[in-house]
This record gives C-alpha cells, sequence and structure tokens, in this order.
C-alpha cells in the first residue's frame, strides 16, 4: 500500500487479498483504489514457461490425443458435471415439435461426444446470469442449435427460423 500525492491510499491486489483473508468486510473495500497494472518487465518471465508447457504436451501426443485430453477437462463445480444434461434439456421443452428437435439435436451432440461442452455452458450461463453479466444475442452457425437456445447461449429461436442444426454441427 503507498499514498499518492492527494493522501489517497492506493493498494495493491495482494493487499486486497490480505485485507480479505484478516476477514475484512467486502462492503468496507468498495472505495478502495486499486492499482491494477501489469509490470511489463516481467511478463516474459511469468509467460515463458508457458510455450513449452504446451509445445510438450504437443509434441507427447497426437492432435486427437491432444483434444481428447482438453476435452475431459473441464473446470466446473461437481454439481454440473453430473448433471444428466439431456433430461435437463428435454426438462425445459414444453410443446412435442420442441422435443423432437431437442432429441434429434441432442443425438448429434452425444454421436460427437459433446455432453460435457453442454454441462459446461449449462454452469456458464448460470454464472453470468448469476452475475448480471450481459451476452450478445447470438452469432454464427451457432443460433441453428435450439438446444443452445434451450440453455440460454443465444436468443435465437432456431424454430421459429426453421435453422438447421447441421449449419452448425458439420
Amino acid at each position: 500500500m503507498i499514498q499518492n500525492k492527494f493522501g489517497e491510499m492506493i493498494f495493491n491486489e495482494s493487499d486486497v487479498c490480505n485485507l480479505i483473508m484478516q476477514g475484512q468486510p467486502i462492503e468496507e473495500l468498495s472505495g478502495m483504489i486499486v492499482d491494477t497494472t501489469v509490470d511489463l518487465a516481467r511478463m516474459p518471465d511469468i509467460l515463458d514457461p508457458v510455450p513449452n508447457l504446451l509445445q510438450q504436451r504437443l509434441h507427447n501426443s497426437t492432435v486427437p490425443e491432444f483434444h481428447q485430453q482438453q476435452q475431459s477437462n473441464w473446470h466446473m463445480p461437481a454439481e454440473y458435471k453430473e448433471l444428466d444434461i439431456a433430461q435437463h434439456i428435454l426438462g425445459l421443452c414444453q410443446t412435442e415439435v420442441e422435443l423432437q428437435r431437442c432429441g434429434e439435436e441432442l443425438l448429434l451432440y452425444q454421436e460427437r461426444g459433446l455432453f460435457d461442452l453442454l454441462r459446461y455452458l449449462k454452469y456458464l450461463v448460470d454464472v453470468m446470469t448469476q452475475n448480471q453479466i450481459i451476452w450478445g444475442v447470438g452469432r454464427g452457425s451457432s443460433v441453428a442449435s435450439y438446444v443452445l437456445y434451450k440453455l440460454g447461449v443465444h436468443r435465437i429461436d432456431s424454430l421459429y427460423y426453421n435453422l438447421n442444426v447441421r449449419e452448425f454441427l458439420r
């Protein structure tokens, strides 16, 4: 913590973490001035191991093996990892037409081994909603997926616009 020329106390991220760990109520931290500048001179030291780790992982496995390793490493709470995503999505359907479309799409997602991705997207949408983070209406071919619409990933009703999910899952 330092004092600027105006007499204001300037905290760094480490100071703030220490105060929180010491039990300082979050509400009392709201007016703090926090310096979040990055020391660019240290950046090469911080980032240097990253390319080597990535290169080592790529060198020790084939592209499909590397892809599978990355697909199996989703960072989300256990409740989402264990979620029966197909049942959840089908439970969001209100008509027979919606059930039919979601069923067909879920088979395509399952064939491609993408159920963990759907679980993660459910988690991501829930976190963004809880934290009042605003995201776009929809982008690209992903709006052709009615399953993603039901999960809240985008706001384009692909049934209404008669969009073919195969445009997205090629």
